[in-house]
């Protein structure tokens, strides 16, 4: 009787033990749990980013010229007006010579027209006087001639000529004037052209000596070396970058994000970036409207752009926001969720977990919205179960 009954314990034992095994067992500190409630959800869009100084500067050469020194090396503060490389200027110095002569030279030009005009408007001026002062005496002829006419003492071929000779000098007159108007206009437009080659040289000297002194590549302002050429002796044409500054106390995030987001990328979005395990905020600042190989790049400025977290080059993940879905059904984001779907989600159900379809919306870094399968106050687990992708239901432990 008693091996009977060790018997049937063994084999009930052995049945339940089969039983639980077939239902399976997980620890429960070992699952990410997500109370199900209700709250606002701000869509995200997941992109990449790398942290950059929020200012940088590139410095070119202004002239084609040979580096002879260099001052200072790729990662020196330097200060506002700090000598930074030294190029050898002989043949821009020469040309702002060359300039400066031309310049004195349109200058003595303009004075010599100058001079000249007044000096024939001066001799016309004075011709005119004198035409004036003879077209008085003629006048004064003719009223004689005809006073002596009308005594009988003169004759009337006198008069004539004296008249004749008044309308003569009265043309003369005439002419010297609109010779001298003539003059006058003509002058005024040399003297024109004359200042416009003095100011165009002006302007081409001054050109040049802003190249001169801006070759002398001082620091613009206070920032630290990200670049420099050290090739003493390298030659460098007009426009070729020769140092990079930047202010590294300050950040901005440049992004990339798939193309298929870019209509939820738009300048003054709110946006998230992920520094290890702190956060910051930011908003979209620019946007490239092309996208390359299949990606849209974008600006994130920082609300605090000076975080002591911030270094350049620093990898981070970027969440843009945008839609709100408000008081919206939800469960933490976590590795299960990949996007609008249905998915096999395990919710608590006393001291076991159950398999439950259930149907998720749009999400963001934190939330996910749940469209059906689940109520609020469910307890849901969010951390892989891929795993155990054979079972229905695990019973925690």
């Amino acid at each position: 009787m008693g091996v009977v009954a060790v018997a049937v314990f063994v084999i009930a034992g052995g049945v339940w033990w089969l039983a639980s095994l077939s239902r399976g067992g997980i620890g429960r500190d070992t699952l990410s749990l997500s109370r199900v409630d209700r709250g606002d959800i701000a869509v995200s869009a997941s992109a990449s980013g790398k942290v950059v100084a929020a200012f940088e500067e590139i410095l070119t050469s202004p002239v084609e010229a040979r580096i002879v020194e260099v001052f200072r090396r790729t990662g020196d503060s330097v200060e506002a007006g700090a000598p930074l490389l030294c190029l050898d200027l002989k043949s821009a110095e020469t040309t702002l010579g060359n300039l400066a002569d031309e310049l004195s030279m349109r200058r003595l030009e303009a004075e010599k027209a100058r001079v000249g005009t007044s000096t024939r408007v001066g001799d016309m001026e004075m011709e005119i006087r004198v035409k004036e002062m003879e077209i008085g005496h003629l006048e004064s002829e003719l009223r004689n001639e005809r006073y002596l006419d009308s005594l009988g003492s003169g004759t009337g071929n006198r008069v004539d000529e004296a008249d004749m000779a008044l309308r003569r000098a009265k043309v003369e007159l005439e002419q010297l004037r609109n010779r001298l108007r003539d003059e006058r206009l003509t002058g005024d437009a040399d003297m024109n052209l004359r200042q416009l080659e003095v100011s165009i040289s002006g302007k081409n000297l001054a050109q040049q000596r802003r190249l001169v002194d801006d070759a002398r590549l001082m620091s613009p302002r206070k920032g630290v070396l990200t670049y420099i050429n050290q090739q003493i002796g390298a030659r460098v044409s007009p426009g070729e970058q020769v140092a990079v500054l930047a202010d590294l106390s300050h950040f901005k995030v440049d992004c990339e994000i798939a193309d298929g987001y870019a209509s939820r990328v738009r300048p003054g979005n709110r946006a998230i970036v992920k520094l290890g395990a702190g956060q910051l905020a930011g908003r979209v600042g620019s946007v490239s409207p092309t996208s390359r190989n299949g990606v849209i790049a974008f600006t994130v400025m920082l609300d605090d752009d000076a975080h002591p977290g911030l270094r350049s080059g620093l990898r981070c993940d970027v969440h843009v926001l945008d839609e709100e879905i408000p008081s919206a059904l939800r469960v933490a984001n976590g590795q299960f969720y990949h996007g609008a779907a249905t998915y096999d989600m395990w919710v608590v159900n006393g001291d076991e977990i159950v398999k439950r379809r259930v149907t998720m919306g749009q999400g963001n870094y934190e939330h996910v919205e749940i469209v059906d399968g689940l109520r609020e106050g469910d307890e849901v687990v969010v951390s892989d179960m891929s795993g155990y992708a054979g079972h229905d239901r695990l019973r925690l432990k």
